[in-house]
């Protein structure tokens, strides 16, 4: 027996958010990394990647982008060794819905886009295995 009013035939929710945002997960293109910047670390050349090719990035606004590259000085900053940034980078990141529940916060989804290519050709200016690897040995050590 269960308590309560009996349910309404067909009930529909209808607690959807007006801000909600649909994103797909096809990735975009970005914007290449500033040589400006002068990052060192392969680390922070594949943060820098991951965002601005992320799904998020095609709906970026100019002053996303500059927080992109004061957000990987830190990054850089953070793979030569200098750990204590390591909150810092989590809060900013955590507002562009970098994991599951900072883009349930922000009512942001991502959907599996149906045309997705399989056969991406790796990037030539990514870090290889091998850089990331030494990188992370030297941090390691230290």
């Amino acid at each position: 027996m269960t308590r309560g009013p009996k349910p309404k035939e067909n009930a529909q929710r209808r607690n959807k958010h007006e801000h909600a945002q649909q994103l797909t997960s096809s990735t975009t293109e970005g914007r290449a990394l500033p040589a400006g910047l002068g990052i060192k670390t392969a680390g922070a050349r594949r943060f820098w990647k991951t965002w601005a090719t992320s799904p998020q990035a095609s709906q970026w606004a100019e002053t996303d982008w500059a927080e992109l590259e004061i957000t990987v000085k830190l990054a850089d900053a953070f793979y030569q060794g200098d750990v204590r940034l390591a909150g810092e980078i989590r809060q900013r990141v955590a507002k562009w819905g970098a994991t599951t529940e900072d883009r349930a916060r922000l009512r942001m989804s991502i959907e599996d886009s149906e045309d997705q290519d399989q056969g991406d050709e790796p990037d030539s200016a990514a870090p290889t295995a091998s850089d990331l690897d030494d990188e992370l040995y030297r941090l390691l050590n230290e």
